[in-house]
């Protein structure tokens, strides 16, 4: 059997607050899944988001622990322009959500922008910059 990368996995400490965040990035999840231990969200390319309550993960691992802040766990959505980039970290920020690096041009060719979700994974959203003339 060959092994392929299938999930990503993020253990939220507020279920319902990760949910917000990441419908609001445009991912379905299943109604309801607010009450839910877990819940998935697939991804192009036949990936899947997981979301696991801490209490879910602690069922299996006891002494598992949230890791200490700045965490290790970064994700990246592609938005279909610059100005998008800019729209969807206001959009973000104005519903109470934590901008970690404003909108900026990047040097590689993207406007690039981090919030944090509930808890505290970087969230980056980029698009690629206009070509110069």
């Amino acid at each position: 059997m060959t092994v392929r990368f299938a999930l990503i996995g993020v253990v939220a400490s507020d279920m319902a607050a990760s949910l917000a965040f990441y419908r609001r990035l445009g991912l379905e999840f299943p109604e309801g899944a607010e009450t839910l231990p877990h819940a998935e969200a697939a991804l192009p390319g036949g990936l899947t988001l997981a979301l696991d309550t801490e209490e879910t993960v602690r069922s299996f691992h006891p002494s598992w622990r949230p890791p200490a802040a700045g965490g290790r766990l970064s994700l990246a959505f592609r938005c279909g322009s610059p100005r998008e980039v800019d729209a969807r970290y206001e959009d973000l920020v104005g519903a109470g959500y934590r901008g970690e690096l404003k909108p900026w041009d990047a040097v590689w060719g993207q406007r690039y922008a981090t919030v944090l979700d509930p808890d505290g994974n970087g969230v980056d959203l980029y698009a690629p910059l206009p070509a110069a003339e």
